[in-house]
Order: C-alpha cells, then structure tokens, then sequence
C-alpha cells in the first residue's frame, strides 16, 4: 500500500480519523467495528485482529495438540 495522507478532524467532543471506503475495504472493517493499534517493530499498525486473541489461539493450539486425546474422549 503507498502512503496516503489522513487528516484528523474533530467528531463532536471527540477526535477522529476518518478512513476512506477503499482502505475501510482493504482491512474488511465496516463503521462500528472494533480496530486494533499496536507498536511494532515496522512502526504503527492498524488491524481489526485482537492481538491478544491471537496468542491465545496460539497458545490454545499447542495445548490442543499435546492434549489431543483427552479433547476426544471429552468430546463424547
């Protein structure tokens, strides 16, 4: 993606930035959903991905493995 200049714009007693229908398209978001800023080594990302959902897919998927048995008899 190439930079795009955004501006920020006050919304009431608030600020925001308003994301145009192309970018909204590219991260398959939609107004009211719930997006994610997050520090990174490459700078500032902005995902709808809960980053700490993620770990604990992560984490739950080395557990499922290692477990994989007992989650079959639990399943019955």
């Amino acid at each position: 993606m190439s930079a795009r200049a955004l501006k920020i714009r006050k919304i009431g007693n608030s600020t925001g930035l308003i994301l145009p229908k192309e970018l909204l398209g590219e991260l398959h978001i939609k107004e009211g959903d719930t997006v994610f800023v997050t520090k990174s080594a490459a700078g500032i990302q902005l995902t709808p991905y809960d980053p700490a959902f993620e770990v604990a897919m992560t984490a739950f998927e080395r557990t499922r493995r290692k477990y994989r048995n007992a989650f079959k008899e639990l399943a019955k």
